[in-house]
């Protein structure tokens, strides 16, 4: 059994993918012997929250402090270098398969309140293939509880060069403006991207350049990553208005690749209140993301 449990394969036409029971997270997608987004190992736990998913909150909490309703809450610090919350809560989680065939899988999870956060969410994520459109990753969220809760929603899907250069990868990012943060990655503004090393759109060679930068004001459904003679295009639904992009040091991460993260609001969201979504008391949300290439 890998670390993070049993994975589950589906497979259609040239594509196969594998998820992870522990975090319900991507632990690869293929097109034929191709890998199109970064896969780890078993024997490893997934590197630089590969493949995660990121409920119910995505990147970071300042102190993992926050207000909502009249009443302070503590997260535990999982980022204590910078003393942040990070990454939500169920990225080490047993997940439950709800549904499973060969084409697709459905995981569930019941989120319990607890110190830090006294909300009750239900969780389903269903990962599917298709021969024609790749992959599509579908979420619900359910409050389960008696009162509103604070919540947001990311994926961290890393996709993979294949060991070509970064260099000479071209990468389109179709946003705005960039968030300009502190030294603890925490969103102090924005700025715009126009004319700036950071202006992503139309596509262009990534060259020098090197990421882990949020951006907002998106002016479009998709981003693209090309490298030779591939083209990676990652989409997602409207209810996703921000995304983070990273470029791993191979000398850590130990493949290249590009982490295009869709992500309902930026860090410390909880704090900011922007993107965030306030789940009623049994209101559930729902989005869609997937990854397919050419």
């Amino acid at each position: 059994m890998a670390m993070t449990g049993p994975w589950f394969d589906i497979k259609a036409g040239e594509y196969r993918a594998a998820i992870s029971e522990v975090g319900a997270g991507l632990a690869g997608l293929w097109r034929g012997d191709r890998p199109v987004t970064s896969p780890w190992a078993d024997g490893v736990l997934p590197p630089m929250s590969c493949g995660a998913v990121l409920l119910p909150w995505p990147n970071r909490i300042r102190d993992g402090r926050y207000s909502y309703a009249g009443s302070q809450y503590q997260l535990p610090i999982t980022e204590p270098a910078q003393h942040n919350a990070s990454h939500g809560l169920v990225r080490w989680v047993r997940w439950e398969v709800a549904e499973r065939g060969d084409h697709s899988v459905t995981l569930t999870h019941d989120l319990v309140p607890q110190t830090g956060y006294p909300f009750e969410l239900r969780m389903h994520i269903r990962y599917a293939l298709s021969a024609e459109s790749g992959l599509t990753v579908s979420t619900q969220v359910t409050n389960q509880g008696r009162q509103s809760a604070p919540f947001g929603a990311g994926f961290h899907p890393y996709l993979d060069l294949d060991g070509h250069d970064l260099d000479h990868a071209e990468l389109e990012i179709p946003a705005a403006t960039m968030l300009l943060t502190d030294d603890r990655q925490i969103p102090v503004g924005r700025s715009s991207v126009h004319g700036t090393p950071y202006q992503l759109s139309p596509a262009r060679p990534v060259g020098t350049l090197r990421l882990d930068n949020g951006f907002a004001d998106l002016t479009g459904s998709k981003a693209i990553v090309k490298i030779a003679d591939h083209t990676t295009e990652i989409w997602w639904s409207e209810e996703f208005q921000y995304l983070q992009v990273f470029t791993p040091p191979v000398q850590r991460f130990k493949r290249t690749a590009i982490a295009v993260e869709p992500m309902t609001c930026p860090a410390d969201a909880f704090n900011s209140c922007d993107g965030l979504i306030e789940l009623e008391a049994g209101g559930s949300w729902s989005a869609s993301w997937g990854i397919r290439t050419s």
